[in-house]
């Protein structure tokens, strides 16, 4: 359902009150972070609405075969790019659905995208989306920060993990305050840090937990997927697992 016309002036009303707030040095470390949540929720809202005017009942009228779902600024030559916030070919928030006709894409790929948004409601409904926009035949393709190259080696000392640090961590302001192992863990599972460059991992998963999402949502055969360069993000091969689930 997109947001009513009559609501429009309302949320334009409410982010105004966020942005005061947020200006204001008096609001409370807990409360600006939860506005700073709340304006990026307000900004991506705008963007999916803008989408839905044109397609309101979600479904746009192309039929892209091949589409990528969350890539940001990794394009993929003839892929067509879905995404909440610019650049994308369409701006659209797939948490409430992925804009497509039943049955009509023959390979559906993100990486790096699922672990962002929540589960099991968002996450799920995606697995069941990508069940349903795909044709006979058709594979959604997905790569995610493997939890069990992280947790296999814990308990550990942080020694262990100097190549993982240094390859996530480096250029971030949190880089200091990865002091032990388990920092680490909660880094990469649940990233807090209060940066606006930055979205939150909301979930965890493994090739044992892709498998069973779309196992769930009604694919016959999930089986692991071998890297192509030429597809994926070559800067995201190291520690991720990559799973295709063909319908």
């Amino acid at each position: 359902m997109p947001i009513s016309e009559a609501s429009r002036p309302q949320l334009d009303t409410f982010a105004d009150h966020v942005t005061a707030l947020l200006a204001d040095p008096s609001t409370p470390h807990g409360l600006a972070r939860t506005l700073r949540a709340t304006a990026k929720e307000i900004n991506l809202a705008r963007h999916h609405h803008a989408s839905q005017r044109a397609s309101p009942n979600g479904r746009i009228d192309d039929t892209p075969t091949h589409v990528q779902i969350g890539g940001g600024a990794h394009r993929i030559d003839g892929f067509f790019n879905i995404d909440a916030v610019p650049p994308a070919d369409l701006l659209w928030d797939v948490r409430e659905g992925i804009p497509l006709q039943d049955a009509t894409a023959q390979v559906l790929f993100s990486e790096h995208f699922l672990e962002h948004i929540d589960y099991p409601r968002s996450a799920k409904h995606f697995a069941r989306e990508a069940h349903r926009v795909l044709a006979p035949g058709g594979q959604v393709i997905t790569g995610v920060p493997d939890a069990a190259h992280v947790l296999t080696p814990y308990p550990a000392p942080l020694a262990e993990a100097v190549e993982m640090i240094d390859r996530w961590y480096a250029s971030r302001t949190c880089r200091a305050d990865i002091t032990t192992y388990l920092d680490l863990i909660n880094y990469v599972f649940r990233d807090q840090d209060d940066d606006p460059t930055y979205n939150p991992h909301y979930w965890a998963y493994d090739a044992e937990k892709l498998t069973q999402l779309f196992t769930e949502a009604g694919f016959t055969h999930i089986e692991p997927w071998p890297f192509d360069a030429t597809i994926a993000n070559p800067k995201r091969e190291w520690a991720s697992v990559y799973m295709t689930a063909f319908k």
